[in-house]
């Protein structure tokens, strides 16, 4: 087995300092798609909402 090497300091901070910049960039990504889907959602549910109450009334007047 080869003993392991020296990882210089540089390439140490560039990696978790480009980790660090990922997960910065998600939560800041996160936060600005989140009140988008639930904006989505809502709207949806509402759609549905009318949907299933169409469909209840189609099912009452074919039973009349």
């Amino acid at each position: 087995m080869v003993p392991p090497v020296q990882v210089s300091l540089l390439i140490k901070l560039g990696s978790y300092s480009t980790l660090f910049l990922g997960v910065a960039y998600g939560a800041k990504r996160y936060s600005y798609l989140k009140p988008q889907a639930e904006e989505e959602k809502r709207i949806a549910a509402e759609e549905k909402k009318k949907q299933d109450e169409l469909k209840r009334i189609e099912r009452e007047l074919a039973k009349a």
